[in-house]
């Protein structure tokens, strides 16, 4: 068996008398590669929030094991476990100062910052350009945010995440928002590449569009009004009776070559359809 990354055994979460997230057990190990898929408000964002310590549970436990010094819900050591994961979300592009350039944003990643202006030395600028490099952004180097494609936009946050010291996992809030469809096949076989070179120990793509699942994703965790519908392999997790449930209508999950669609009736559902 793999190392695990971490576990969450019995989970819940409750905040002014309503049921957030409803007893979640659930592990990551090393080498699997995860899809968190789930309507509005079936609890994706609260299932971070607590992977990320920025949601006590009101039940339950949360463990890394990703390194010897693991910590749980008990152990407040978020700061240390936060620097080994790779956040990638709309909630961060936010934050980031317009006049930033690629490279002041993937320094700031060493130091798990946003914006910052501390100084630099000549070691860290060359792995900040060599991480540049390996997300195919080496020409933006100098260019800033401001003026970046929400495509570039990306590829730049992953290399933030890239480099961290030490990371366990890249997690990838709804990393297609607001790209059209060809940005998003080319980011999408982007992610796909790195992780079949084995960039990182494990990534969490959270989704709920199950035409965003690329190939190499290996796990599957279905939500649905914070709890778990299915959990496991992918080709078991995933199927038109989980999704069915999570989303409350008659569905139908087709796949070829590692990629999925999904119908409603003999309709396509698409991107922004109705039913999710």
């Amino acid at each position: 068996m793999a190392a695990p990354v971490f576990e969450m055994e019995n989970v819940t979460v409750r905040r002014n008398g309503k049921e957030i997230l409803n007893d979640v057990s659930w592990s990551v190990e090393k080498g699997q590669h995860w899809v968190i898929l789930g309507g509005n408000g079936s609890g994706k964002t609260s299932i971070l929030n607590v992977l990320m310590g920025y949601l006590t549970p009101t039940e339950g436990e949360v463990e890394m094991k990703g390194r010897e010094d693991a910590i749980n819900s008990q152990n407040q050591e978020w700061d240390d476990w936060r620097k080994r994961i790779g956040f990638v979300s709309s909630s961060i592009s936010q934050l980031i100062d317009l006049e930033e350039t690629a490279l002041d944003i993937i320094l700031a990643g060493r130091h798990a910052m946003v914006n910052y202006w501390g100084d630099n030395d000549e070691k860290e600028i060359r792995a900040a350009e060599k991480v540049l490099e390996r997300v195919n952004c080496l020409e933006l180097r100098d260019q800033i945010w401001a003026t970046m494609s929400q495509g570039e936009r990306q590829r730049v946050l992953i290399g933030r995440a890239l480099m961290a010291p030490q990371m366990d996992m890249l997690i990838l809030d709804e990393p297609c928002a607001g790209l059209d469809p060809v940005a998003r096949e080319h980011f999408l076989s982007f992610i796909d590449d790195l992780t079949e070179k084995g960039t990182f120990r494990s990534l969490l793509l959270v989704t709920h569009h199950v035409e965003e699942i690329i190939p190499s994703i290996t796990h599957a965790l279905v939500l649905k009004e914070g709890g778990v519908i299915a959990s496991g392999e992918k080709r078991r997790a995933l199927n038109s009776l989980s999704l069915s449930r999570a989303f409350d209508s008659e569905l139908k999950l087709r796949s070829r070559l590692g990629r999925y669609r999904l119908y409603y009736g003999d309709e396509f559902v698409p991107e922004g359809g109705q039913v999710v």
